[in-house]
């Protein structure tokens, strides 16, 4: 599974604001916001997908994300 975690709208993001104003400064004018987040990829076995992803949903609200400011969405990939 993959766990994409971003900073929730509205809350201060000075990692995407510091890149936001580096790519700015090299001339990429363009760029009209940056928000910085991070990946998560987690092998587990489960016997459903639905299962899968209740375990993925609960170890982001316990641990990988925080649920207060971040938002997460899941991915989760099956192999036979």
């Amino acid at each position: 599974m993959e766990v994409r975690i971003t900073p929730r709208e509205g809350l201060l993001d000075p990692e995407g604001k510091a890149v936001h104003n580096a790519l700015r400064s090299l001339d990429f004018g363009e760029v009209q916001d940056v928000r910085v987040g991070r990946l998560v990829r987690v092998e587990l076995t489960a016997p459903t997908v639905e299962e899968a992803f209740a375990r993925a949903d609960a170890m982001c609200r316990q641990l990988l994300a925080n649920p207060v400011t971040e938002d997460y969405e899941i991915d989760i990939d099956t192999i036979s």
